[in-house]
């Protein structure tokens, strides 16, 4: 299971390319492997599954990207942007907390 913490520490791998309200691509940096533990692609994929207002999750192994979609009235695209830079970290943790369909 994926937790907060693990997502902020993924994120850190992410630099965007591109980015309008609802949808996020970002460059994965391949260093990832060695820093990811025990998290899988799946764990990531699935995340759609476990946390309000992310509706969907691509992964592209072959060009290292993923491509988020979300709902912008939920995730604000600010905050998208912040956890890449790892800056207001506190306020986006409250977030994933009070919107995790499960406890994570």
């Amino acid at each position: 299971m994926i937790q907060t913490e693990d997502i902020i520490k993924i994120a850190s791998f992410f630099s965007i390319i591109a980015h309008t309200p609802g949808r996020l691509r970002v460059r994965v940096n391949p260093k990832i492997t060695q820093a990811s533990g025990n998290i899988t692609l799946s764990d990531i994929e699935d995340l759609p599954n476990k946390i309000d207002g992310i509706e969907n999750i691509k992964i592209n192994k072959i060009i290292a990207s993923v491509t988020i979609h979300y709902n912008p009235d939920i995730f604000e695209p600010k905050l998208w942007e912040d956890l890449v830079k790892n800056e207001n970290i506190e306020e986006l943790s409250i977030l994933i907390n009070k919107l995790a369909k499960e406890v994570i």
